[in-house]
């Protein structure tokens, strides 16, 4: 289905979690009760906290104490863009061991922005959909926020505050602006966001694939509805 921040969350977990776990030695503690992982880097300069039971609803928070910085998302945030970030954290920080399978998108916000058709106004981009909007400050803090019917049940929103790289909201929107489908069962997609999204039935009955059998449905569905996923 796509677009990407209609989808909720997913369930690419590993995709998260996993690289740095697996790959690059991050320390890490799970408590299966309640689902809480906690990740610290190599060098300690670097925590990662997923919060599944969190009664605020933040499930996700990813803090650098010096300089310091911070992004926290709530529970409905894609997790594929949240993958481009976290897989982009130990290059961050020096670690440049497989980043030929990790790459870094060379486009900033503002040109990913632009390529993905998203509208700018200011530091704003919004998606064309005008369901997702990306508020940022060069350097700085940014926020992301997702709400359908006129800003109405926000679903989900990632917030960014401290002297953070520029890089990880590039990737966070290289990854989440793209028009590439993503596989979601149709009970996971969120209920107000299925009129809004574009759904491709995966049957296993084509040959052409999932990502052309999407492409070739925005041709000749304009309502965007499917009947699975």
């Amino acid at each position: 289905m796509s677009p990407r921040h209609l989808a909720g969350t997913g369930d690419r977990l590993a995709d998260v979690l996993g690289p740095l776990i697996h790959l690059f030695g991050w320390e890490h503690t799970h408590d299966p009760a309640s689902g809480h992982v906690s990740m610290d880097s190599p060098g300690h300069d670097l925590l990662l906290d997923f919060s599944p039971s969190s009664p605020n609803g933040t499930w996700w928070t990813i803090q650098h104490p010096d300089p310091l910085w911070r992004i926290t998302a709530t529970h409905l945030t894609p997790l594929e863009p949240l993958a481009a970030i976290t897989q982009a954290l130990p290059q961050l920080l020096g670690d440049t061991r497989h980043a030929d399978r990790i790459p870094l998108t060379r486009h900033s916000v503002a040109e990913i922005a632009d390529l993905s058709g998203w509208t700018t106004s200011g530091t704003s981009f919004t998606s064309p959909d005008g369901h997702c909007t990306l508020r940022y400050e060069q350097g700085a803090s940014w926020q992301i926020e997702h709400s359908v019917y006129d800003g109405f049940g926000t679903h989900w929103s990632v917030r960014a505050e401290g002297d953070l790289p520029e890089q990880l909201a590039a990737q966070f929107l290289s990854f989440l602006a793209t028009p590439d489908p993503v596989e979601r069962a149709f009970d996971d997609i969120p209920y107000l966001a299925r009129s809004q999204a574009r759904l491709t039935p995966l049957d296993g009955k084509s040959p052409l694939g999932p990502h052309v059998v999407h492409a070739l449905g925005a041709l000749v569905e304009p309502s965007g509805r499917g009947r699975r996923r």
